[in-house]
């Protein structure tokens, strides 16, 4: 049972890490089109991307993750590795949550407004490099949350 926690872990690392970069690369590339059909067809596949691929990455981590520290009784609280790899977790989720989700409904709600129109909103556009700046900060402790995971230091 602990392997197939720690599979389901690992898959939810992979979905998570994979879809917050992988979405983040097509999003600035549209963006960089300044075309409005190609920038809100974009915004939308992030938005969609993130409630499937993310959601589930979140989910399968923590499912993974807890099942398999109480399946093989590691106390959450007693190694560096486990407290350090929770608190980043913790943090990239409260960047995502506070600053990056509010960003990205309001972005998707212009998006769908400007996707006919002949210009992008210069609004949308500042959103948008807050986006990103904020996305990569957040994608940071996930990376090394993933780093300690391996490590085990």
């Amino acid at each position: 049972m602990y392997d197939v926690l720690k599979a389901l872990h690992v898959i939810g690392v992979v979905l998570l890490v994979g879809n917050v970069t992988i979405t983040a690369y097509w999003k600035v590339l549209a963006d960089r089109t300044s075309d409005p059909k190609i920038v809100a067809h974009a915004q939308r596949g992030v938005n969609v991307a993130d409630w499937i691929f993310t959601l589930a990455g979140i989910a399968l981590v923590m499912i993974g993750g807890y099942g398999a520290a109480w399946v093989k009784g590691l106390p959450l609280f007693d190694s560096i590795w486990l407290v350090g790899g929770q608190i980043l977790f913790v943090v990239s989720g409260m960047m995502w949550l506070g600053i990056l989700v509010p960003l990205q409904i309001r972005q998707g709600r212009a998006a769908r407004l400007f996707a006919n129109a002949d210009r992008i909103p210069i609004d949308y556009l500042r959103d948008a490099q807050r986006w990103l700046v904020w996305g990569i900060i957040a994608t940071l402790p996930l990376v090394a949350a993933t780093v300690l995971m391996v490590l085990k230091p």
